[in-house]
């Protein structure tokens, strides 16, 4: 019997008992249709991921302090915070030629008030820097300047929620007053919306830096310069990140005095870096719901397996028919075989579109969420369940081409 005439044989098997083979099918429609779901699901974040810090700003490094550096005896270091002279190092265009702008800054969480209306919202003092180097401005009014920053100025820039919040009424709140932990400031901009990867991004204050560290929070270091939380810095282009980061490493060692073969107290990071790290996050999350939805195709096969041996009992004077009319052991085991397959493969085809139309509804569901269901992952999914057809028909194929022909024509 060739491939071809088991294929028929298999249908006319499976036909035979519709209701029985939809039923079986089954757990293999579920277990496929939610790997292909829940992976496109693990996809989508991954892009959104990627899309979000590339919307962060381009050739991007974010240096930050090292908390969890330990000293040269294995013991914990103490922590050196960045500083403006840090920022201020890191401007010197004959060490760092590989650096186009610096950008300090310190955040903190406020309270804002303003109309008997109170939120709490992310405080970020900045330099005119920032907007060049996040690429994001006011959408009115305008941003921190420099004169700003030298004065200490009580000016603020309010992120688009702070703004809704505060002035619902008023969608042009320039000049309005805001207290910042009961500080008095006047609005100047409203940024534009930037939505956000884990955290509403418009949920912020903008105020000078100088005035977040001086007027708003005691961050004056025991070397008498001001703290920073982080500096993000912009290189001049990104096949040059790399060598930017050297320049940063080398510059800040030697400022902070840190010995040849002592870790640094500070860490360079890469939007490549951050984008790798959290695309194993999200690789690991999604390989963890394919395994947990894979179970569905364990069960299936179970049921596969259940239902082929009770086909086998069912035609055990068929099969020593089939045998006293010729047909050899491995007759028998191909044509079981490809019904065990056929099941799986058809249910696994069904749970293919069922997955991708899954997908579908996750990404008309979640706003800004795209789920991408990939060739890989459809490939892999028939792949899975033509193997769990296979080896769930295994044994039951292999009993039924063992049966004596004749003991079989006996059977009732």
């Amino acid at each position: 019997m060739n491939l071809g005439e088991s294929i028929r044989v298999a249908w006319r098997a499976l036909g035979a008992n519709k209701l029985r083979s939809a039923l079986t099918m089954l757990g293999i429609v579920i277990g496929v249709a939610a790997v292909i779901a829940l992976m496109a699901a693990g996809q989508g974040v991954q892009v959104f991921v990627t899309e979000q810090f590339q919307g962060i700003g381009s050739n991007l490094l974010f240096v930050l302090p090292n908390v969890g550096q330990t000293g040269p005896r294995g013991g914990q270091a103490s922590l050196r915070s960045l500083t403006m002279g840090d920022a201020r190092a890191l401007e010197d265009p004959l060490r760092l030629p590989d650096v186009a702008r610096v950008a300090p800054q310190l955040d903190r969480n406020a309270t804002v008030t303003a109309g008997g209306r109170q939120m709490l919202t992310t405080l970020q003092g900045v330099t005119p820097e920032f907007i060049q180097v996040r690429k994001w401005k006011p959408a009115v009014g305008e941003f921190i300047t420099a004169q700003d920053v030298e004065g200490r100025s009580r000016v603020a820039v309010l992120g688009k929620t702070v703004a809704e919040t505060l002035f619902p009424d008023n969608p042009l709140p320039i000049g309005e007053t805001v207290r910042i932990n009961n500080t008095p400031f006047r609005v100047v901009g409203i940024m534009e919306e930037k939505g956000g990867t884990f955290a509403d991004q418009d949920n912020t204050v903008f105020v000078p830096l100088t005035t977040a560290q001086i007027r708003l929070f005691s961050t004056r270091a025991p070397n008498g310069e001001y703290r920073v939380s982080y500096i993000l810095v912009e290189a001049v282009s990104e096949d040059r990140m790399d060598a930017a980061a050297e320049q940063i490493r080398a510059v800040l060692r030697e400022r902070h005095r840190i010995a040849f073969e002592d870790e640094d107290d500070f860490i360079v990071l890469s939007q490549a870096d951050l984008i790798q790290t959290f695309g194993n996050i999200t690789d690991v999350l999604t390989i963890f719901l394919g395994a947990i939805a894979g179970i569905s195709l364990l069960v299936g096969g179970i049921g596969i397996m259940n239902i082929m041996l009770v086909s086998v009992t069912e035609r055990t004077r068929e099969i020593g028919l089939r045998k006293a009319v010729g047909a050899r052991r491995r007759d028998i085991l191909v044509q079981f075989l490809m019904e065990a397959v056929t099941l799986a493969v058809t249910g696994g085809i069904v749970g293919i579109g069922i997955g991708f139309l899954g997908a579908q509804i996750i990404t008309a569901l979640v706003q800004d969420f795209r789920s991408v269901v990939t060739p890989q992952a459809v490939l892999l999914a028939t792949a899975v369940s033509a193997a769990v057809g296979l080896a769930s028909g295994l044994y039951p194929a292999w009993r039924a081409s063992r049966l004596n022909p004749i003991e079989a024509l006996r059977y009732e």
